[in-house]
């Protein structure tokens, strides 16, 4: 199994410059943020990636569009590999406006508001990770499956703190992390 950050997005060009939430709601991919997920699909180009697991955040959705282009790929969107919510970009879109900018995908089965009411604590984040992982423990094609999320959610699955745009490979029979260092 792969897990992929997505590519910068316009918060986090804010963010990292002025370390101060720009206010920016469910944000899209910067040009940068656009050309790390490019360059994410061409180096797993040889992976033959069958499944892709996604998030809701536009930012996510984005960061998976290059991946869509290769033929037998079967899309998931859940809503359970969704960032903490602890900023103005953790605010998601509706799933009818998220089906009007990516008709491609199904979000018929996500509630109105599928992210969180306040911000989530570590612990929440943590099992909800603790959730997917028995899930995907029981794929049987989790070697070819790719999972596009965010910071929050891929450290509390695998302890580790990746950068907008960098992929792993994970292996789900792997214990999840005992501590999580929520340090960014």
């Amino acid at each position: 199994m792969f897990l992929l950050r997505h590519g910068q997005s316009y918060f986090n060009l804010h963010f990292t410059e002025t370390r101060r939430d720009p206010g920016i709601e469910d944000p899209e991919l910067t040009p940068r943020g656009h050309e790390q997920a490019h360059a994410a699909a061409e180096t797993l180009m040889d992976a033959r990636i069958t499944r892709v697991i996604v998030s809701p955040y536009t930012r996510a959705l984005q960061t998976a569009e290059p991946f869509l282009c290769r033929p037998g790929i079967r899309v998931e969107v859940r809503d359970e590999v969704r960032e903490r919510c602890a900023f103005s970009c953790d605010i998601g879109s509706p799933p009818d406006r998220l089906a009007d900018r990516f008709p491609h995908h199904e979000f018929g089965h996500l509630p109105e508001r599928w992210w969180h009411e306040a911000v989530e604590s570590e612990a929440e984040v943590e099992a909800r990770a603790r959730t997917f992982h028995e899930f995907v423990q029981e794929l049987d094609d989790a070697d070819s499956t790719l999972v596009v999320s965010h910071w929050g959610f891929i450290l509390a699955l695998t302890g580790q703190s990746l950068a907008n745009g960098e992929w792993i490979a994970f292996d789900p029979a792997m214990a999840a992390p005992e501590r999580v260092s929520w340090q960014y």
